[in-house]
């Protein structure tokens, strides 16, 4: 399939100017478009590029503003950087790339007050240290954003937003290339004290001086040159009137000589954060590795993995707003989408200290559509919450008719225990108000065994998931057999799980015995009742794993990071637009009665009766409702009880081929002994109702309003201290590919080999 077009305006050998708003435009020089997809490779651009230009590809730097920031230039340096450029692009009919050859040293740009960078050339702004490597920061540096903000550190303290060393000259002019214009002299004006001081940090960097404040307060920032005698000066205040900034005072001459960036110059989360805040917000999996490489790259600052990931947090907050306030937000957030979607339940429970304890939340439309159009089968799992606050989201998702996931409701928790999964249940029982006995596939363990009982009593079937079984028994049984035997023994068990007739199920059962008996007994113990096909009592539908949302698992990984009324949010809006997808969809569809995958396998099982052989109906029937179908094998048919001995008619819902052979010897059609889940009626039922966006979910989130009176003040909860390093992913290994034990080819003995096997050496 052809990927989307781009077209890449070019341009080369001119000059950025400045604005007035800090903004840069490009004026000058020659400009080249050329077309670009995923498809088109950094060298061959490189290659055209340096054709037409007329200057070495090796040699060329390219760089293109993120839509909507005229502020800030990316640098393209990889083939990863140039795909994100494209991707990012691919809706915009054009992107602009600004070609620098590398000589180009760092220029004036825009009507630019003079400064000391004026009487020097790029290599005599900042004086090489000698010693080896780029800028270091070191992680006791690490200062409070809220002293800067606050006017807290001492006169004499260096505000530079780092401690390092400039080492490169390259790295130099790389930052001057951006923050040279910074600052531009009197009349400039900033939205806030802080946007001012972080343009200043910009500034000294790029013109290789330091400076001490004055003034520093909520009022007045006053700032001078920090070497002796220097008349550098510049003081902003607020603009009368206005919240606005505005550069008051400027002695833009510098008297000094070389100055040197020494290093011990605090090293601030936040300053690093600006910097990558405006590509975060484009390329939301930043990593720290990328981010820590791309510092180091323009800017020549050294930051280790854990600096980067804190800067990334920082960034993050400035975007989406704080942790902390998302947890103060809970009550209002609950009670907007309630407002806005009527019927819906959002609750949430704090405990004793006023801390999130959990929360469950249920859409109307989740809720409506489960009852309306929904087989009465339910998948309950977990999944891990790896935001600042951990936590763990419970899940309940149900199978529509064409088997999509439709997620009726999920809850946010401190962890996965028996008391949060009763108090889970009883929201959805009393969220669903359903009155048909309900098939539940779970886990039998972390308190779930105990709490489908407790909450549904006898108006449910609980069906074990059958992979966790499966590593279960592969986990208490590997020390005690070699791999062939466990393979052996977990096919045997998946047979015995799917058979649909107790012969066969037994079968499989002996087959385990003749390999192990303990094998057996644990197989028994496990409670067959609960997970074979031929013993189950309930509806599943052949559904045997829990694992069944899986694609809303994934929209739990791209929205855990998140502030909790932001991931809520976030998995509202994915699940708004399932629903809308699927309602457009379905009236798409060509006009049958049963859903497209449906009427697929019902066709298939058509064909397959025309070869089958229908007797006069069973002696034993009493209502002629029994007969024989002859084919590869005999079976039986009841077809007033919608069942064949061959189980799938019960199995899936849909009548298998030897019923098919039966209803039309009868002149009957087999749609009237389909389920009438699978009919498209249903599915347009189940996805009825939409579901409403809850609005100014960020702007909630970034206002500083406190809660009303009455609404109850809700805290974040204790932070889980974790290990230090990057977290250890769980990655679940195949049952079908067990890791082979160590077996001595001497004596079969396990868990070492014939070289240390030690009866080999009493010999």
């Amino acid at each position: 399939m052809a990927t989307k077009k781009v077209i890449a305006i070019c341009q080369s050998g001119g000059e950025f100017v400045t604005n007035k708003d800090g903004s840069l435009a490009y004026s000058g020089g020659d400009a080249y478009a050329i077309d670009i997809d995923q498809d088109t490779s950094m060298t061959d651009l490189k290659s055209e590029l340096a054709e037409n230009f007329g200057f070495s590809w090796e040699t060329m730097t390219l760089k293109y503003f993120l839509p909507g920031n005229k502020k800030t230039l990316i640098t393209i340096s990889k083939d990863k950087d140039f795909k994100r450029m494209v991707s990012f692009s691919a809706d915009a009919a054009n992107v602009e790339i600004f070609v620098l050859p590398e000589e180009a040293d760092a220029r004036n740009v825009s009507n630019m007050p003079a400064s000391r960078s004026s009487r020097t050339t790029a290599s005599e702004a900042v004086v090489p240290v000698v010693s080896a490597g780029d800028i270091v920061v070191g992680d006791d540096m690490i200062t409070n954003d809220f002293q800067i903000e606050m006017g807290m550190l001492p006169e004499e303290s260096s505000p530079l937003p780092c401690n390092f060393v400039l080492t490169d000259e390259k790295h130099h002019i790389k930052a001057a290339q951006q923050w040279e214009n910074a600052i531009t002299g009197v009349d400039q004006r900033f939205n806030s004290f802080t946007e001012f001081r972080d343009a200043l940090h910009k500034y000294s960097i790029a013109h290789g001086f330091t400076y001490k404040y004055k003034k520093n307060d909520s009022h007045r920032v006053s700032v001078k040159c920090k070497a002796q005698g220097c008349p550098w000066r510049i003081t902003a205040s607020r603009l009368s009137t206005t919240q606005l900034i505005c550069i008051k005072k400027m002695n833009p001459r510098h008297t000094c000589e070389r100055a040197v960036v020494k290093a011990g110059y605090r090293a601030s989360r936040g300053w690093v954060g600006s910097i990558i805040k405006e590509k975060l917000k484009a390329f939301p999996d930043y990593k720290p590795k990328d981010i820590a490489e791309d510092i180091k790259r323009e800017y020549g600052i050294q930051l280790n993995y854990s600096q980067a990931w804190r800067a990334k947090e920082i960034a993050r907050e400035q975007l989406q707003g704080s942790y902390k306030k998302a947890y103060s937000q809970l009550p209002s957030f609950c009670e907007k989408i309630r407002e806005t979607n009527p019927g819906s339940i959002a609750i949430f429970m704090t405990k004793e200290d006023s801390s999130f304890h959990r929360l469950f939340i249920s859409f109307y439309a989740s809720i409506s559509g489960f009852r309306q159009g929904c087989r009465p089968l339910l998948f309950l799992d977990s999944a891990d919450l790896n935001s600042k606050y951990q936590g763990v989201m419970l899940v309940a998702t149900a199978p529509d008719a064409e088997d999509g996931i439709f997620p009726v409701a999920f809850a946010v928790v401190d962890s996965e225990t028996e008391d949060n999964w009763v108090w889970f249940l009883e929201n959805l029982k009393l969220a669903l108000a359903d009155s048909r006995t309900i098939t539940f596939v779970a886990d039998f363990q972390n308190g779930l065994k105990t709490a489908l009982p407790l909450v549904f009593e006898e108006q449910h079937h609980h069906a074990y998931c059958l992979r966790h079984l499966a590593e279960k028994l592969n986990m208490d049984l590997k020390a005690q057999f070699s791999h062939e035997a466990i393979r052996f023994i977990l096919n045997d068990f998946y047979a015995a799980a799917y058979a649909t007739q107790p012969e066969a199920y037994y079968r499989s059962l002996e087959n385990i015995k003749s390999i192990s008996p303990d094998a057996y007994a644990w197989v028994i113990e496990s409670e067959p009742l609960h997970w074979a096909n031929a013993l189950f009592e309930g509806e599943r539908y052949n559904h045997m794993n829990s694992t069944f949302g899986v694609d809303f698992y994934s929209w739990v990984s791209e929205a855990h990071e998140l502030p909790i009324t932001q991931m809520i949010d976030e998995l509202r809006a994915k699940l708004m637009q399932s629903i809308y997808t699927r309602q457009v969809q379905s009236r798409e569809w060509v006009v049958t009665t049963l859903t497209p995958t449906n009427e697929v396998k019902l066709h298939k099982e058509i064909e397959l009766a025309r070869s089958l052989q229908v007797s006069a109906p069973h002696v034993s029937a009493t209502h002629n409702s029994l007969f024989e179908v002859h084919g590869e094998s005999i079976n039986i048919v009841d077809i007033s009880q919608c069942d064949c001995d061959c189980k799938l008619w019960r199995l899936t819902g849909l009548p298998c081929s030897h019923a098919i052979a039966v209803i039309e010897c009868i002149q009957k059609s087999p749609y009237e002994y389909c389920s009438s889940y699978f009919t498209v009626e249903s599915y347009r039922l189940m996805y009825a109702e939409s579901i409403n966006p809850v609005p100014n979910t960020t702007t909630m989130m970034m206002s500083e309003e406190p809660p009303s009176d009455g609404v109850v003040s809700v805290t974040p909860p204790p932070t889980r201290l974790t290990p230090p390093g990057r977290p250890k992913s769980k990655q679940v290994e195949p049952l079908d590919m067990v890791k082979r034990q160590l077996q001595c080819s001497n004596c079969k003995g396990l868990g070492h080999n014939k070289k240390t096997c030690k009866a080999l050496a009493l010999v």
